[in-house]
C-alpha cells in the first residue's frame, strides 16, 4: 500500500523536473506551489506569448491512464478559480492566460507537455 507521503515525494520530484524542462524551453518559473484557500497552482509561469498555469502531474506508468486524464473537470476549475485569485492578487489584467499539463514519468524522467490543455470559463 502506497503512502500519501510517498506520493507527496513523487509530486515534488515530478515537479523538479518540470521546472528545470521549463526553464530550458525558455520559460520563466514565478511561482511553485501557489496556494489559496481555494487550492494550489503548481507552477505559474510565463513564455513569450502568455502567463501560464501549469499542473504537474506524475506518474510511474499509466496503467491507471495517462497523467493528464487526472486532470478532470473538477480539477480544471479549481485551478481557473485558483489561477483568476492569483491574476487579480498580482494585477495580470490584460495578459494573455494558458492553461497547461505537464506528464512527468517519474522512472524515465519523460516529460510530455500539453500546451492549452484546457480553456477556463472564467472572467478576469
Amino acid at each position: 500500500m502506497r503512502k500519501k507521503s510517498d506520493n507527496k515525494l513523487k509530486g515534488k520530484a515530478g515537479e523538479e523536473i518540470a521546472c528545470a524542462y521549463l526553464k530550458k524551453k525558455g520559460y520563466e518559473i514565478f511561482h511553485r506551489n501557489f496556494s489559496t484557500e481555494l487550492g494550489e497552482l503548481d507552477i505559474v509561469a510565463a513564455d513569450s506569448e502568455a502567463l501560464v498555469f501549469i499542473e504537474v502531474k506524475t506518474r510511474t506508468d499509466d496503467a491507471f491512464g495517462t497523467p493528464a486524464e487526472a486532470v478532470n473537470y473538477h480539477k480544471r476549475r479549481k485551478i481557473s478559480e485558483v489561477a483568476s485569485q492569483y491574476i487579480k492578487k498580482f494585477r495580470y489584467f490584460d495578459v494573455p492566460v494558458r492553461f497547461d499539463v505537464i506528464e512527468v514519468y517519474i522512472g524515465t524522467k519523460e516529460v510530455n507537455h500539453i500546451v492549452n490543455a484546457f480553456d477556463s470559463y472564467l472572467r478576469y
